[in-house]
């Protein structure tokens, strides 16, 4: 079964979860997110419940940042998108 040109990019590999709970993480999806050992992950479950996603604490935190500025108004994006309704 042939996957879709982005998601084929972005497939690094299958897991089994452990007896524990645990999985390892792909050594391919560990370069290219720079995870190394020790590093804190959060762990998002999806709305339907049918996955989970894990994001690095240093990520979450520099999105949260993003997202109040967009609030706030102090994102240039945002400011740019207004001048244009002008």
């Amino acid at each position: 079964m042939a996957m879709p040109g982005n998601l084929q990019e972005n497939f690094v590999g299958s897991v089994t979860v452990g007896e524990r709970g645990q999985v390892v993480i792909p050594a391919e999806a560990r370069e290219r997110c720079m995870i190394q050992a020790g590093d804190k992950l959060l762990a998002f479950v999806h709305p339907a419940g049918e996955s989970v996603m894990l994001v690095k604490v240093q990520a979450a935190l520099t999105m949260a940042a993003h997202l109040v500025a967009v609030v706030e108004g102090d994102h240039p994006a945002e400011s740019a998108e207004e001048d244009e309704e002008e």
